[in-house]
This record gives structure tokens, sequence and C-alpha cells, in this order.
């Protein structure tokens, strides 16, 4: 009942809004109803049949071979690897190393199985995000498009961090939300937030732009506030307002306590990221050499391939649906300190388009934009999408749009099992298989770059322990070489013409393969060189051509 003069506050507003006004306090609504438990849980369900769904079906490739790899190195190796290339995905190498433990023949399918349980261990973590921000709807309708998002399972199926990423993220910004909704219990949710947000950055290097994302959105949060102060409302200057209108007005204007995030907690993700910050420094852009310069084209394809590889209709949707979020605050939306309601779509749109507008701009000088890096952003385009068909306000309009869309994301997953997308695979492992297949006693064999022996290691491991064997049977390695077994200084480096000048005379034939060695028609510097020295000595040559890899065989007369 309201008295002549009422504070409105968290506790007046109904259980419906309660879930979209930042509050400490649980809300009167169960947390669960059954409709909303029985429905998660086929969502659930679904998620993990598409995701294990031809889960062998695609062949290892390169990147895959790389993450099996490195995890069987000696942790002598192992570290010194870390440490001078490869501490971009160094969370990801590590728990991988511990699940494949489990594991002693480390198939393809139970290697790509610890992507699918991080995808999958995604879906709680963005309803309980959708919830923070919004409410429970908009969580069981974010659940749904991610559940089938071609983009989220494409990568649910690689043995990469990009599922693990995405995980991460959402588990940061599950902990940043908490943080400003929930004052009285900063300190854990600050910790939970420094923790997850560490852990994003060292899953990958990008996770820093996420973190860039979520100290501008605070700044625009706390533009002009001195802190939150309860609103009063009177009825004796507003006499005609009904209880349910002074709440329902009142509610966009709330707002968040000023200092909820102190420097400190930056300082402290900042502090506990420097190993990774000394490693970009000291490797600079050596690592990230091979990545092209984008084009218009390139833009649209990762759009058209981000909201789920089903082309123009389905982006037109999710472009669509996410307007339809923003269209209320649209007047409010570059206002700093303008409230809750307001904030929350500056913060999905900051965590969408800050990551790749900033890289954009980077690859002007120098190229640094790869569409599977910022896959990290897939949870805020999935959240502001379900918001805004949750607002749709005739519920038939809701429903057709949903299907739609949830229909178009099945029909990109479908293509996909059928064709890859946004990265096709090579055929690394298959050129390995031929080698191992045809390969004579008294053969060798060397590689244009050092990183190519990793596909072959990855086979003959596989081999070995099929055979129940300690080594596969295989050409003599001659290139690259330090040890007598694969070590740190074995993934980097070409052959020089020096070695191949000393190279032993006594190989009857010689495997080269090549990968990476320019464009068609136009071979680098150490392919042409390698064509040079061997066929003085070897005369006849053999070619094989797989996917993005040319395996040529040297032999004399």
């Amino acid at each position: 009942m309201l008295a002549s003069k009422t504070e409105v506050n968290q506790d007046a507003v109904n259980p419906d809004a309660r879930e979209s006004v930042p509050s400490s306090r649980a809300s009167a609504r169960p947390a669960w109803t059954v409709v909303s438990a029985v429905t998660l849980a086929l969502l659930g369900a679904a998620a993990a049949v598409l995701r294990f769904l031809f889960l062998a079906r695609k062949p290892f490739w390169f990147d895959e071979c790389f993450s099996a790899v490195i995890t069987r190195l000696s942790w002598h190796d192992f570290g010194r690897l870390l440490w001078w290339r490869e501490a971009n995905m160094s969370l990801y190498y590590l728990l991988l190393r511990a699940w494949l433990h489990l594991d002693a023949g480390s198939s393809p399918f139970f290697i790509r199985s610890f992507s699918v349980l991080a995808s999958l261990a995604t879906l709680p973590a963005v309803f309980s995000l959708s919830r923070q921000l919004f409410d429970r709807r908009v969580g069981v309708i974010a659940v749904a498009l991610m559940s089938f998002s071609a983009y989220h399972i494409r990568y649910a199926q690689e043995a990469r961090s990009y599922s693990l990423f995405v995980l991460l993220t959402t588990l940061s910004s599950g902990y940043f939300v908490a943080s400003l909704r929930a004052p009285s219990a900063s300190d854990r949710n600050r910790c939970g937030y420094v923790l997850a947000s560490v852990l994003t950055i060292y899953a990958h290097f990008y996770g820093l732009l996420l973190v860039a994302a979520q100290w501008l959105s605070v700044r625009e949060l706390q533009g002009g506030q001195d802190g939150a102060t309860p609103l009063v409302i009177s009825r004796t200057t507003c006499p005609t307002l009904t209880r349910q209108t002074l709440i329902r007005q009142t509610l966009p204007r709330l707002t968040l306590p000023r200092r909820t995030l102190s420097h400190r907690t930056w300082i402290w993700i900042g502090i506990a990221v420097v190993p990774l910050l000394a490693f970009v420094a000291k490797t600079g852009a050596g690592p990230i050499r091979w990545i092209p310069q984008p084009g218009p084209r390139d833009l649209l394809e990762y759009s058209e391939h981000f909201a789920g590889n089903a082309g123009l209709p389905l982006l037109l949707l999710y472009a669509a649906a996410c307007l339809a979020a923003v269209l209320p605050v649209r007047t409010s939306l570059f206002t700093p300190g303008a409230g809750w309601d307001v904030w929350r779509c500056q913060y999905l749109l900051l965590w969408l388009l800050f990551p790749v507008t900033l890289t954009l701009l980077f690859s002007l000088a120098r190229p640094v934009l790869v569409a599977r890096y910022f896959i990290f952003c897939l949870p805020a385009l999935i959240i502001l999408a379900a918001a805004g068909l949750a607002s749709l306000r005739k519920t038939w309009m809701m429903a057709i749009c949903l299907a739609a869309m949830l229909l178009l994301s099945l029909q990109g997953t479908l293509s996909y099992y059928a064709r890859d997308f946004d990265v096709e695979r090579d055929g690394s492992v298959a050129a390995a298989n031929y080698v191992y297949d045809h390969a004579q006693p008294g053969d060798a064999i060397l590689f244009h770059i050092a990183e190519a022996r990793v596909p072959y290691e990855y086979v003959g491991l596989r081999r070995a322990r099929d055979s129940r064997t300690s080594a596969a049977t295989g050409p003599e390695i001659i290139f690259p070489r330090h040890n007598g077994h694969l070590d740190y200084r074995d993934f980097t480096g070409n052959p020089t013409l020096e070695f191949m000048r000393s190279m032993p005379g006594e190989y009857a034939r010689v495997w080269v393969v090549l990968m990476n060695n320019g464009t068609p028609g136009h071979p680098d510097a150490t392919t042409l060189m390698l064509g040079q020295v061997l066929t003085e000595a070897f005369p006849r040559i053999e070619r094989m051509q797989f996917p993005q890899v040319e395996v040529l065989l040297y032999s004399k007369p």
C-alpha cells in the first residue's frame, strides 16, 4: 500500500520485473519451474546429441595434431615450448594433458570430447548470465539459440581451446555482472571474476579484449554518478499514478552502486597475466605472421558463419532480434550512467563489437583478425538476440521467430557435418598416413617447415598404440631432428642449404613434405632450394597432392 511518500526500490517491483533489476536478494519467483527445468533438460540433451554426433567423422588436421602431440612431450620440453612458442593457449594444453591421461589410446573422439564437455558446460553459464542481465525467459531462449548454434558446435568438435575459451568468457561475464548486482557479496564475486578473467586470458590471449570491454562498460555505467540513491516518489506530486505505474516508470532509472569494482580488480588481473604479456613482447608478431589482410568479403563471411552458417537469412534474423533488444533504450544508449536497462545493452554491444572493431583498426597496420579468435563474442550475440525475441509483445511472434532461427541454425549445423566452414581442414594426417603406408626400409624424410613434423608424429603415435609397439615403422627423420625424440626445438625452423649439402648420401629415397610453402605456382625460397639440391642426387620425383599439403618422393634411378 502506498503512503503519502513511497520509496520505490528492488523489493517494490513485481516478480517478473525484479529479475531485470540489480539486486542482492533472491527473486520472489521460484528460480526453477517444472516447465523451465524440463525445457532446459531437453535443450541440453539436444545440444549433447548435436555435439557428439559425427564427432570423429572429420579428419584430424594440423592444429588438432599439434594439441595432441604437445601434450605428450616431457614436462621439460612442454614448458620450454610453451614459453618459447605456444603460451597463447597454455591453459588448454595443461587441461588437455591431464585429460589425455584418462585414455592411453587418445582416439580423435576422446581428444575432441574434452571440447564437447566444455561446450555443454557453457549452456548453464549462458542461462545464469542471461538471467542476471534480464530474466529466466531470456535465459531459456539464449540456451536454445546456443544449443543449436552451428558456430558453437563447429568448434565444440575441434581439439583446440575455443570451446573452453567461450566457457571461461561466459563465467567471467557472469561474475562481472554479479559483482555489480550484489555489492554485499562483491568480495566473493570479485575473486571469481579475477580468477575467471585470468583463466580466460590464458585460454586465449584475445581474452584481454573482453576485459577491456568490461572496463569500458563500467566507465559507461559510472559516468556522472556519485552512487546509487533510492528513488523516492511522492503521491502528492504524482496523484494520478497508480502503484504499478510508479514502479514501471521508475525501473529504468534504478542505478548500480558506483564502486563495486575497484581499480585493484584490474590491477590483480594485470599482475596475473604478466607472464603472458612478457611472452607476447618477447615473440612479437612472428607467431601470427601467417594472418592475411581481411577484406569486406571476409567480414561478411565471418558474420554469416558467426550467426550460424545459414547464410544471409539467419544473419538478418539475428540482426533484427538484436535491434529489437536495443530499440527500447536507443535514446539513452550513448548516455553514461543511464541506468541498468541501458547498461546491460551497452555491455553486450561492447562485448560483441568492441573486440572486432579494435582488431580491424590494428589490422590496418598488421593483420591480426582471425574469425575463430572472436568466438568468445558469441554469448553476447546470443543473449542480446534472446532479449530481443523475449521483448516481442505477442507470444506467437516470438515463437515463430525463434523457431525460424533454430531451424536455420540446424540447417547450418547439418551443412557443417557435410562440409567444413570458417576453416578448411588440411590433409596433413592423410599425407602422413600415405608416407607410412608406402615407406621402405632405409627411407628418409624431411619437412619443409619444422612444424610439418607434428602430424607425422601424431600418426606415428597412433600407429604405435594400435600395433602395441614402442614406435611406428617409418622413414628416418633427418629434419627437424635435435634428439632421439621430439623436443621443443623441433617445432621451429627450415632446412638450410648448408644442412642439405651435408646430408648423408646413403639414402636411396627421400620423402619431402611441403606445407605452407607459398602460393600455387610461386613456391618460397626453401622449396626451390630443396628441389635444386635433391634433384642432383635423386633425379626421379613422384608427387602426391593432399589438401594444402604436397608430398614428394625423391629416389635414385
